[in-house]
């Protein structure tokens, strides 16, 4: 199950190494956007949203390292004074009752645009920008899946725990 639970997560740890040089990325395109145009009186609407494909690769396909890295969001009422065995079961509790249902929905509400996209290779936002909102646009089933698969891992990681939890008994 150990293993099954770390091919898991090397997914999104590689995801996420790649797409961490998004944020590099986005922030020198956007320095170079400001330098032009209030410099050389410049502006393109292409490469500005350039920057809007790659802030939402950051944050799309970057949420399951996240998830991985434990840098989500946490409500630490109960949590904070829970045995580990006590953590494991909120966290079995989140992973099945509310992450999983949640990104299930979206993806499955997601799917049909993301295809009607794809079908016509929908085009630019913006008059003049990148002609593949497509491509944005399946970021949303990308995010789910990157998010479920990170979900699995945890949830087996939580089983283990409690399994643990119970042998140390």
């Amino acid at each position: 199950m150990t293993r099954l639970a770390d091919g898991l997560d090397w997914i999104n740890r590689a995801t996420g190494a790649a797409v961490m040089w998004c944020a590099l990325a986005m922030v020198l395109l956007q320095f170079v956007l400001v330098l032009l145009r209030y410099v050389f009186g410049v502006a393109s609407i292409f490469w500005s949203e350039g920057v809007l494909y790659l802030h939402a690769s950051l944050f799309m396909l970057g949420a399951g390292y996240t998830l991985w890295a434990q840098g989500h969001v946490r409500v630490d009422i109960f949590y904070a004074k829970a045995s580990p065995r006590g953590q494991a079961m909120i966290d079995l509790f989140g992973h099945l009752a509310l992450l999983g249902p949640a990104l299930i929905m979206l993806l499955y509400w997601s799917w049909p645009m993301v295809r009607r996209s794809w079908a016509i290779l929908e085009g630019p936002i913006s008059v003049g920008g990148i002609p593949a909102s497509f491509l944005l646009k399946s970021m949303v089933p990308a995010f789910c899946v990157l998010l479920l698969i990170q979900g699995i891992s945890a949830l087996i990681r939580d089983l283990i725990r409690l399994r643990e939890g119970a042998d140390a008994a």
